[in-house]
């Protein structure tokens, strides 16, 4: 299967602040640096011999359209989404930093700490999109300060309705781990879908990180931000 990833140089370029912390966020591409252009179709439905680089890259470029299309268009905003890169072989401690223009156009996604970034096109109506389709009353919100590994366990349910999916990928970067935005429904809500998964499932690895979550979300809704 053909990814025709190109690569090509920009300028840097600053975008508006981050609407919720009211810090400085900056999409930048540094002009020594490339940037990875790519077409999301070029990423869906790989076949099952397909190396493993290739199913990483695609589930991170998928991750990044779902966050962008879970958050607000026109604006640049830091998700929670980690960095994929190992510089030095130890992990990168950026995040992704998305900006999704309205109407839709290619969506820019660059690192916080490193280099990394790039323009995702052709993402619209594909299975990471998750704007919304109609119109919905919020209730009030409350901010739960999850963990990385609670928020990877979130980010990896099977079973979540397109409501909670965009709940989970709209989480932001936090200085103390991730942020959460849930009204009490959302979260009840969101806490169902974590025990019936986990009560399906086989692999019990992934059954105590899912157990995990559960305990953090359910605590969360008890009482104070959860962490």
């Amino acid at each position: 299967m053909s990814t025709s990833i190109a690569l090509a140089r920009a300028r840097s370029k600053a975008v508006p602040d981050d609407p919720v912390s009211g810090r400085s966020v900056t999409l930048r591409s540094v002009q020594s640096c490339a940037m990875l252009v790519t077409d999301l179709h070029h990423f869906l439905d790989l076949p099952e011999d397909a190396p493993g680089p290739a199913r990483r890259l695609a589930q991170h470029l998928g991750n990044i359209v779902s966050a962008a299309t879970a958050g607000v268009a026109g604006v640049s905003w830091m998700t929670a989404l980690l960095c994929r890169r190992r510089p030095a072989h130890r992990p990168c401690r950026g995040r992704m930093i998305v900006v999704r223009p309205e109407p839709a156009a290619p969506i820019q996604w660059q690192c916080s700490v490193c280099d990394d970034g790039g323009l995702i096109s052709n993402w619209a109506d594909s299975p990471y999109d998750l704007r919304r389709r109609r119109l919905t009353l919020a209730g009030a919100v409350n901010e739960i300060i999850i963990g990385d590994e609670t928020a990877a366990t979130l980010r990896e349910l099977q079973l979540l309705d397109p409501d909670c999916e965009r709940l989970v990928f709209a989480m932001r970067a936090h200085p103390d781990g991730v942020a959460l935005a849930a009204t009490e429904d959302d979260l009840d809500e969101l806490i169902g879908f974590v025990a019936a998964e986990a009560n399906h499932e086989p692999n019990r690895r992934r059954q105590h990180r899912l157990d995990a979550a559960f305990t953090v979300l359910t605590a969360a809704a008890q009482g104070p931000a959860g962490h």
